[in-house]
């Protein structure tokens, strides 16, 4: 069977600062019509900062849609027209004050498959040094490094709930625990 669907229509309905909200009517793959509510995301880039210590450079920042203070790595929305590249590393600096020596794509994520087309570039910093941060306005953040193997009990113990933190921290302790 072909699992495809095809737009029919589309509206947008919101027009946001980070997002745009459309509603597509579309062919299901048996004729049928359907409506899909789609939330447009520019797309963003999150990052696992290793120092030469085996730590992790984190943030802790409040998310209101949580009303909580979550533990994340770094990140951040593309740009119009931004290379992942240089948003990684603009983010890298901005939140953490850390300027990597290597940094190497190491995967990506859909967040949100069934309404977000929001798609995460993930990375891997390592051979950091550090600068002061300097974080957008309006951004409240606190930094601190935590030994990747913490994290990872972190993760499996569902302290970090965060799902890019989660994938991106678990995808560089395979890869680093591979190079040893």
């Amino acid at each position: 069977m072909e699992l495809f669907e095809k737009q029919v229509s589309s509206k947008q309905i919101f027009d946001g600062k980070v997002v745009k909200l459309f509603v597509d009517q579309v062919e299901l793959p048996d004729g049928s019509l359907a409506i899909r509510e789609i939330v447009r995301h520019p797309g963003a880039v999150c990052v696992v900062p290793v120092d030469n210590d085996g730590n992790v450079v984190m943030i802790r920042q409040f998310r209101y849609p949580f009303g909580k203070v979550l533990l994340e790595i770094p990140a951040g929305k593309l740009e119009p027209n931004e290379d992942p590249l240089e948003a990684v590393k603009r983010e890298l600096e901005e939140e953490s004050g850390a300027v990597a020596g290597r940094i190497e794509h190491i995967g990506e994520l859909y967040t949100t498959v069934a309404i977000f087309d929001e798609k995460i570039q993930i990375y891997l910093a390592t051979d950091l040094t550090f600068v002061n941060a300097h974080p957008d306005q309006g951004e409240f953040l606190e930094v601190e490094r935590i030994p990747l193997d913490t994290l990872v009990q972190m993760v499996m113990d569902g302290e970090i709930q965060d799902a890019k933190t989660q994938i991106a921290i678990l995808k560089a302790h395979r890869i680093l625990e591979g190079r040893r």
